[in-house]
This record gives C-alpha cells, sequence and structure tokens, in this order.
C-alpha cells in the first residue's frame, strides 16, 4: 500500500516535504508532553468515561446534568461517551498531543453540557424561544457551504452565529467571549499553520454550529481529526435525534441570548447532509440550501482537511486509509441528503459551486427566488463586503497544496 507519515518523527524524512506535514511547534509540544509524562513531572491524562465525567463535571450536580433533557437524552449521552472513549483508546493510536487535545474537548463537552443543564434549570423560558423559520445550508464540507452560509448571513436581515458563540454558548460578557475565542484560534493556528487555508476563521465572524454538535457527541468534529471507525460506525447507525433536540435547546437559547430571534438564523454544518431527518424533525419550519460540486474536487479537498488534523495527533497517519474513508463518508452523506431531500416539502434551493465562483450574484437572486425571499439593496451591499473580505482570505492558497497533495514513496 501506498503510505506516507504524517510526521517527522521516525527517523528517516520523506524525500521532499509534505505540504500538510504537521508543524514544529506541534513536534516540540508532543516531545514536552511526553517528557513531562516519562518523568512523573505531570500526570497523563486518562480517556475513560469515568474519569473524564468527574472532571468535566466537577462543581456540578445530577440536576444539572439532566436539566431542559429527556431521561432517553440523558442517557445517549452517557452512551456516546463510553463507546467514543473505547474507540479512542483502541483504534485511534494517539500521541501526546493528541491525547491531551481529545482528553480537553470530552471535558470542555461534559463541564459545558452540565453548565448548560444548570442555566435551563434557572432559565427554562430559553428552551421555549420562538424562532424565525431558520435557513440550513447543506452539502458535503469543502463543497461551497461556507461561501453560501456567509452571503446568506451577511444579509441584515438574517442573523448567523458568531464563532465566539459556537465554542461557547453560554451568557458571558461579549468581550470576554470574543478574546478568549481569539486566544483559541491564536493557539489552534500555531499548532496547525495550514488552518486558514482550510476555513477562515474569526471570533466574531459568523461561523458553523459544529461545537454544538460535537458537545452532544455527535461524530463529525471528532472523526475530522482521529480514527475512530468503531464510533463513526456506531453513529451512523444510531438515531441522531438525541444530538439534534440538544443542538435545538442551544440555538434557541442563543437566540434569545443575543435577542435575535425574530431574524432567520443561517445554519452550516456539514455534517447536516448526513443527519438531514433529524435537523428537520426538531426544526421543522426550516428552509433548505444544497450546495453542490465535482465529487474529485470535494474528496481531495476533504482529505487534505482530515489530513492536516489528523497529522499532529498520531504518529500513524495513513492517507490512502484517509482517502478511502472519507470517499465512503461522502458517498454515504449524499445518499442519506437525497433521501431526506426526497421526504421534504418546505422551500429548498441550490447552489453550484462552479457558479458561484462565475457570478455569485445570480447564484444569490435564485436562492432568494426559490426560498421566497427578497434580496434588496441592503442585502447586496452586505454581500459585497462578505465577499470582499472572503477575497482577502489565506484560504485561496488551499488550491496550491492540493496539488501537491499525494502520497509519497
Amino acid at each position: 500500500m501506498r503510505h506516507v507519515w504524517l510526521s517527522r518523527r521516525h527517523g528517516i524524512a520523506p524525500p521532499r516535504p509534505h505540504p500538510l506535514a504537521r508543524s514544529r511547534v506541534a513536534d516540540r509540544l508532543n516531545d514536552a508532553l511526553a517528557f513531562l509524562w516519562s518523568r512523573g513531572l505531570s500526570p497523563k491524562p486518562e480517556l475513560d468515561p469515568d474519569y473524564l465525567w468527574r472532571i468535566g463535571g466537577e462543581g456540578f450536580g445530577e440536576a444539572d446534568e439532566h436539566g431542559g433533557r429527556s431521561p432517553e437524552d440523558v442517557a445517549d449521552f452517557r452512551l456516546r461517551l463510553e463507546l467514543l472513549c473505547a474507540s479512542l483508546n483502541a483504534e485511534a493510536r494517539l500521541n501526546p498531543l493528541g491525547l491531551i487535545m481529545a482528553y480537553g474537548q470530552l471535558t470542555r463537552a461534559i463541564r459545558r453540557r452540565h453548565a448548560l443543564g444548570r442555566l435551563w434549570n434557572d432559565r427554562p423560558d430559553l428552551l421555549e424561544t420562538a424562532l424565525a423559520p431558520p435557513i440550513a445550508v447543506v452539502g458535503q464540507m469543502r463543497a461551497g457551504t461556507t461561501r453560501v452560509h456567509r452571503l446568506l448571513g451577511a444579509d441584515p436581515k438574517h442573523c448567523g452565529t458568531r464563532f465566539a458563540n459556537s465554542i461557547d454558548p453560554l451568557p458571558r460578557l461579549p468581550g470576554w467571549k470574543r478574546a478568549k475565542a481569539g486566544a483559541a484560534l491564536a493557539i489552534a493556528r500555531t499548532i496547525n499553520p495550514w488552518l486558514e487555508t482550510l476555513h477562515p476563521f474569526g471570533a466574531n465572524r459568523i461561523d458553523e454550529e459544529l461545537p454544538w454538535l460535537a458537545g452532544a457527541l455527535s461524530p463529525c468534529a471528532y472523526e475530522a481529526q482521529w480514527h475512530i471507525p468503531s464510533y463513526v460506525a456506531f453513529s451512523e447507525e444510531r438515531d441522531a435525534g438525541p444530538v439534534y433536540r440538544e443542538f435545538a435547546r442551544i440555538l434557541r437559547t442563543d437566540a434569545a441570548l443575543e435577542d435575535d430571534a425574530g431574524r432567520p438564523r443561517v445554519l452550516k454544518v456539514p455534517q447536516f447532509s448526513e443527519d438531514l431527518s433529524a435537523l428537520v424533525a426538531v426544526l421543522p419550519d426550516i428552509r433548505i440550501v444544497t450546495t453542490d460540486r465535482c465529487n474529485r474536487r470535494t474528496l481531495e479537498s476533504s482529505v487534505s482537511l482530515v489530513a492536516s488534523q489528523v497529522a499532529f495527533q498520531t504518529d500513524h497517519g495513513d492517507l490512502d486509509a484517509i482517502r478511502a474513508e472519507w470517499s465512503r463518508k461522502l458517498a454515504l452523506r449524499e445518499e442519506r441528503m437525497d433521501a431526506a431531500l426526497a421526504r421534504f416539502d418546505g422551500p429548498r434551493a441550490e447552489a453550484c459551486f462552479d457558479a458561484l465562483g462565475k457570478d455569485w450574484r445570480a447564484v444569490m437572486r435564485g436562492v432568494y427566488r426559490d426560498l421566497g425571499l427578497t434580496l434588496d439593496e441592503a442585502a447586496l451591499t452586505a454581500m459585497e463586503a462578505e465577499q470582499a473580505l472572503s477575497e482577502r482570505g489565506a484560504h485561496h492558497a488551499h488550491r496550491a497544496q492540493i496539488k501537491q497533495f499525494e502520497p509519497v514513496a
């Protein structure tokens, strides 16, 4: 099998630098963590569900775990945590940095889940927030969903989820949220210097709600970082209803706290394509925009994104395996999305990736027409500003990276 090591820690360097090899910062962090653990200077974290639950739930009680949730949804989270930990321990082959990142992500998910439950116990009215019919951008990752999402979100008549709120939906001082999100992005960019070429971020920019799904232990964020096939298989076979009920609770909460429940929220996570039926079940008056792109180009772009995440969290990255898995994954998402759309009888529009590049205004006019919306001058002016910001983004360098992204002997 052709094989590429997504690491430079194996003694023999590849014949040429791989464009998505991990950064020197990531290597140094791996070495430092291994040294600290080997000398007993710092405890090595365990990916044990009971241990993670104890750490993440410190300071909270059972009432906070249940706040606003059904017993079935509580049980679903506990089961997901148990099986995700089992998959990580048996299959992921994480290096020290990967172990620390998994530990941090899971304990934060548990802590935030308890904090949200406490908030909903104190303010059950948040869960009753009436929402304007939202708009969901649905399609494969790397297929133009971010562009359509941000163009729609730029319209002053609409609203979107800010990155700072996506990673922390709890009520905080806005300035503190933005500062914390900015710091998190700075750390992420240092560890993964290709981050901005893969997805343009900003602490206060409209962004996808992926952290909300990940916080409910949807595999969406985790399968793009770790080799966890048994957990992915479990999730694909299991009803996603509990995950999306949590998503809807957070959405209503964020809308109330941001005082924008009266404006249509533009939503976007690539996982929607796999779980569209579950999304529609919790938001039945939703309007849908689908995006489309050449399958081969979508696959190669997806592979490069996943490989850049895998690179610094394991010393056993296999590019052929990543490509095979995401070829399967994209096909599954396409199949499930098509089946859900066949049953959907609400407003729906389409946006072609290539057409967006040629004339995005014409594409957006068609989207607005098909959704029954009005595209006015204020909306177009705001979209022009968003498009100009996008044109200056680092993500255009991703095309050059993909051309070089090939297995090495």
